[in-house]
């Protein structure tokens, strides 16, 4: 039978495992965190990416960068708004601006205005053309229950929560194909040096 320990041996053996953590990891562990509240400050317009990122040293820069790049990333999001294209001209030049390639980047940023172009233009005939749709089979519906129960009341379809959730569901349903695109640009992105 195998020796039994206590609590504080196991304890004990786990922090010393945790202690032979490299050095390396430490100051990943340190300024990678510290690259994403850079990034964070940066979308806010509170400071300069490239000035902030240049005071720290050669090893700690590239940490930083790699917090930034991680923010930044997950950032970019399909243009549903004014405030989301805003945000997007601001991650994108960041990104931009930390890559070494800029060629292949600028490559990858055609593919994603593409995307976002036909997102606005295609997309949003396909959303307004599926809300009339959703809008006219929800009315018929209501309009059908109405006369079974011998009411002749008017009811204002989109208001109703089922039209409503089930318009949020339908337009998930739209915007996944373009997320998902967009996520393979992001990927690209990421493999960039």
């Amino acid at each position: 039978m195998g020796e039994l320990k206590s609590a504080f041996e196991i304890a004990m053996e786990r922090a010393k495992r945790l202690g032979e953590v490299s050095q390396e990891e430490v100051k990943k562990g340190d300024f990678v965190p510290e690259g994403g509240r850079l990034a964070a400050r940066y979308l806010r317009g509170e400071c300069n990416l490239i000035a902030e990122l240049s005071k720290y040293d050669e090893e700690a820069r590239g940490y930083v960068a790699e917090g930034a790049k991680g923010i930044l990333l997950r950032n970019i999001n399909l243009p549903r708004n004014d405030f989301a294209k805003g945000i997007n001209r601001s991650v994108m030049e960041g990104i931009k601006a930390l890559k070494a390639d800029k060629g292949d980047v600028e490559n990858v940023y055609s593919k994603i205005r593409r995307l976002f172009k036909h997102y606005e233009q295609e997309g949003e005939q396909q959303r307004s053309q599926a809300y009339e749709m959703l809008k006219r089979e929800f009315q018929r519906e209501l309009e059908q229950a109405a006369q079974q129960g011998g009411l002749s009341t008017r009811v204002e379809v989109e208001s109703q929560p089922q039209f409503q959730e089930q318009w949020r569901r339908t337009l998930a349903q739209l915007d996944s194909q373009y997320q998902r695109l967009l996520e393979e640009c992001k990927q690209e992105l990421e493999g960039i040096p």
